[in-house]
């Protein structure tokens, strides 16, 4: 506990001390715009923010690898307005900590605007600090609702809402799926318990019954009591809104007791390590996410899909990393028609976006930053894959 606190000291001394730096720039911005409109001479910087290590690396690393991509076909033709770009990693690991020091190292550091972070509770505790310091940041994978209930006027999101996502996932369950007795399992995370509450109201108004709602302690080697308690409420479906580092472990340990339901995840877990660790037991497993990269029909995304294979040798690991791409994009699509970096003339670019034609799909954004609309689909694990189901809600 002495080493946790004293790391919390040290990293909040650090943080202060960098945010103090960041704070002093004359009539510069903070966050490396320009004051008074054009583009500095130098480099564009534009950060990423994202967990590069622990239990979401592989989700980090997608958003470096698609950005670095299309970054670098951007230079190759030389830049923007005769200026290259310049990608900036931070590690936030997933963590409110990590991700206020990481946002304080890229105001520091001197960036335009943010792409990131990848978790809810990372995304919040870095808002303040970009949003003081006018710098522009667009999470591709943040859903939780109160994120664009503050009034910063620099926040976006390629992602669409956990408020949207719960009237997705009531719907299947219910209406598409003829279940009634519901049971959310959350882990108290931003993002996972704002999403389970979503649900449940939506659940209830499409006239299902919730019997049972908690949570679970993430990272856990041990799921078994909870799992036991779960299994006597007799649900007909477990809707789990944390994320696919512990939704492969429930999945085992659910069928080692024999608990047989009917398991569905929400979108932080449409990724291929939840098979990997589940193995077998993932079969059947469901889950309400955006479109997967390889259902993505336009041919920009699928041409962007198929370049990514090309550089790295493999599929992007999720929609998340798609959804990073357009981040990105919307970014050097704001600074391209306003041939600027001020970040007042980039954020009032964003609010007026409309129709972006996204990899993901349309781009527009409402007053708050929030993605307008909804992309969501439902999902099965066959053969170790996840594949479109069959029947899909309001079809």
């Amino acid at each position: 506990m002495n080493l946790i606190r004293k790391s919390s000291l040290l990293a909040g001394l650090l943080g202060g001390a960098l945010l103090a730096l960041a704070a002093c720039g004359g009539t510069t911005p903070a966050g490396g715009g320009s004051a008074q409109g054009g583009i500095p001479s130098g480099p564009i910087k534009i950060g990423i923010q994202a967990p590069l290590s622990r239990d979401y690396a592989l989700e980090g690393q997608g958003f470096q690898r698609a950005i670095q991509l299309l970054a670098g076909q951007i230079n190759d033709k030389g830049g923007i307005d005769g200026h290259k770009i310049q990608i900036v990693p931070e590690d936030d690991q997933g963590t409110a900590q990590q991700a206020a020091t990481a946002a304080q190292r890229l105001v520091a550091e001197g960036v335009v605007a943010v792409v990131g972070g990848y978790n809810s509770t990372a995304t919040e505790a870095a808002q303040p600090i970009y949003n003081q310091n006018k710098v522009i940041q667009v999470t591709p994978a943040s859903t939780a609702v109160q994120l664009s209930q503050k009034g910063y006027k620099y926040f976006f999101r390629t992602a669409t809402l956990d408020s949207a996502q719960g009237k997705f996932a009531a719907d299947l369950m219910v209406k598409t799926l003829g279940f009634r007795r519901i049971a959310l399992l959350h882990d108290n995370s931003t993002y996972a318990l704002g999403l389970a509450q979503a649900t449940q109201k939506a659940v209830q108004e499409d006239g299902g019954q919730v019997v049972f709602f908690d949570a679970i302690v993430p990272g856990s080697n041990d799921y078994g009591a909870i799992l036991t308690r779960l299994k006597a409420a007799a649900p007909q479906a477990v809707y789990f809104t944390g994320y696919f580092s512990d939704a492969g472990l429930l999945l085992k340990q659910s069928q080692a007791i024999g608990f047989k339901t009917q398991w569905i995840g929400g979108d932080a877990n449409n990724n291929p390590q939840l098979v990997r660790v589940a193995g077998p037991d993932a079969e059947g497993f469901m889950v309400t996410t955006p479109p997967q990269p390889q259902d993505l029909k336009t041919p920009e995304a699928e041409q962007f899909v198929q370049e990514y294979r090309q550089k790295y040798g493999e599929m992007p690991p999720s929609v998340w990393t798609i959804s990073a791409a357009d981040a990105f994009r919307v970014i050097v699509d704001a600074i391209e028609k306003t041939h600027s970096t001020n970040p007042d003339k980039l954020a009032d670019d964003l609010h007026q976006l409309k129709d972006f034609p996204g990899f993901t799909g349309p781009i527009s954004f409402a007053a708050n930053g929030d993605r307008e609309g909804t992309l969501h689909k439902a999902y099965i694990v066959r053969n170790g894959q996840f594949v479109l189901y069959e029947k899909q809600p309001n079809e």
